[in-house]
């Protein structure tokens, strides 16, 4: 018997970064990860910077989500990122660069750095790295 999948598509605002069946996907959820089996109730939520895990024909990847919501109805998950990467898509030296600037903000304390900004692409970039491990 064939394993019941559902479809799982991820758009970001550039482009639609993936569009197929899947066994399993777990999400970032703002109050924690949330995971999605076909059949799944119908329910939307917040997502925050984190790793989606999906199942797919017997092997998991990862996937770096940095914020958005999603949408789970009919055996149909979707996920509207601010912005999305494939692990194979992550360019790790760039990623490291990314958190080597951040954490030099960061140290700064200079009153013209927008903390929050310097703090959000430090958690970006972390999250990448994570996704790669």
């Amino acid at each position: 018997m064939a394993e019941k999948t559902q479809r799982l598509e991820v758009v970001t605002p550039e482009k639609k970064l993936f569009s197929e069946d899947v066994r399993f996907v777990v999400v970032p959820g703002v109050v924690g990860e949330l995971g999605i089996l076909p059949d799944h109730v119908a329910l939307m939520s917040g997502l925050k910077v984190g790793v989606m895990r999906v199942q797919q024909e017997g092997k998991t990847f990862k996937m770096s989500i940095n914020g958005g919501f999603v949408e789970v109805r009919n055996s149909r998950v979707t996920v509207l990122a601010d912005s999305a990467e494939r692990s194979d898509q992550i360019d790790r030296a760039r990623a490291e660069a990314a958190k080597a600037r951040a954490e030099q903000r960061l140290a700064a304390k200079s009153a013209d750095i927008d903390v929050l900004r310097a703090e959000m692409a430090l958690q970006r970039a972390l999250n990448r790295l994570k996704v790669l491990q």
